[in-house]
């Protein structure tokens, strides 16, 4: 039978104050006959229809140091509930633990979780950021149809990744068909360049001969020599008004290759640093990602690798890197709300 609420309880000792007969009370409130001479004994007893304090372990903190303990996790996000345990002290100088600590915050709906990666903003960083999102906010599909974006990334052999899941009993955690193995240094990789834009893509293009140093060996000249001359030039001649999207990279800003790009008439867009959300390549990366780890056997080595990816690149539907594309808005969008700051992209 259902409980009764504090307003029924009230409606029910004043219909029986008023002269109306037990079992009539508990049938149009629905519950049991004890219920109601439960109620009014309690009544007569102590005045007031709440219930009485239940026996049991009192609570080790009080109101206010719940209050205080809200406060000060979401002034200080990363600190872990044994510190705040360690620093806390309860009823009758009583010690605090760590999970009392999880109980008071999971009452205020603050839970524990992993925290999104994103790169250090500064205020400039910002400002520039929110800036850019202004000023193409308002573009249209006939204007982001001009760009391409382009990006490198590297591709590895033994790649982690936390949306995998494993299906495995009590006590099998360390087992061996339980264990996701993978090297510590990745293993063998690839680099990759590649661009998108509406209705077109260019790549998968991979780097060859990189050596030591910034960026996996990747310097001007390589980027000059195996990306901008024979796959970025022979692209723009074909094409009227294209736009070439880059970022701020070492690579891409160095004079020589400003140099490479202007005799050549390949206009750049204007890019604010530290601003990956706002580049719909990097969502394309995942996609290329993602399939590559759901093949079954994986590539067991760098050959294998390419090949992988040469064929996830063009099992993308067009649709989907259209969808990136139509994004734009989107994004500008979600950067401008947060004032050039992390946004879910």
């Amino acid at each position: 039978m259902p409980r009764l609420t504090p307003e029924q309880r009230e409606r029910a000792v004043g219909r029986l104050s008023a002269g109306d007969d037990p079992e009539a009370v508990a049938v149009a409130f629905n519950v049991h006959l004890s219920t109601v001479y439960r109620l009014q004994q309690r009544f007569v007893n102590t005045g007031s229809t709440a219930d009485t304090q239940r026996s049991g372990r009192p609570r080790v903190t009080t109101q206010r140091q719940d209050r205080q303990i809200l406060r000060h996790h979401l002034r200080n996000r990363f600190h872990t509930a044994n510190e705040t345990a360690r620093n806390t002290v309860g009823n009758h100088q009583r010690p605090i633990s760590g999970q009392t600590i999880r109980r008071r915050l999971a009452e205020q709906d603050l839970q524990n979780c992993r925290p999104a990666r994103g790169p250090v903003l500064t205020q400039r960083h910002c400002m520039a950021s929110q800036q850019w999102a202004q000023d193409h906010i308002n573009w249209n599909w006939r204007q982001w149809r001009n760009i391409l974006f382009t990006d490198e990334s590297r591709f590895c052999i033994s790649h982690v990744d936390g949306r995998v899941r494993v299906w495995r009993r009590r006590g099998e955690r360390y087992a061996g068909d339980c264990v996701m193995e993978h090297n510590a240094q990745g293993g063998p990789n690839v680099m990759v360049w590649g661009g998108i834009g509406l209705n077109q893509s260019l790549g998968s293009v991979f780097f060859n001969n990189l050596g030591p140093g910034w960026g996996n060996g990747i310097t001007a000249q390589r980027y000059i020599d195996q990306i901008l001359q024979p796959h970025v030039v022979p692209f723009f001649q074909a094409r009227r008004n294209c736009v070439l999207q880059q970022d701020n990279a070492r690579p891409h800003t160095a004079r020589v290759t400003q140099a490479f790009l202007q005799p050549n008439n390949i206009d750049i867009m204007a890019w604010p640093a530290l601003s990956p959300d706002l580049n719909p390549i990097e969502h394309f990366w995942d996609k290329l990602q993602r399939k590559v780890n759901q093949l079954r056997p994986g590539p067991r080595n760098a050959v294998e690798l390419r090949q992988a990816l040469i064929n996830a690149w063009c099992n993308i539907p067009r649709d989907a890197i259209n969808r990136l594309i139509h994004s734009m808005r989107r994004r500008c969008q979600a950067v401008n709300n947060v004032h050039g700051g992390h946004t879910p992209y």
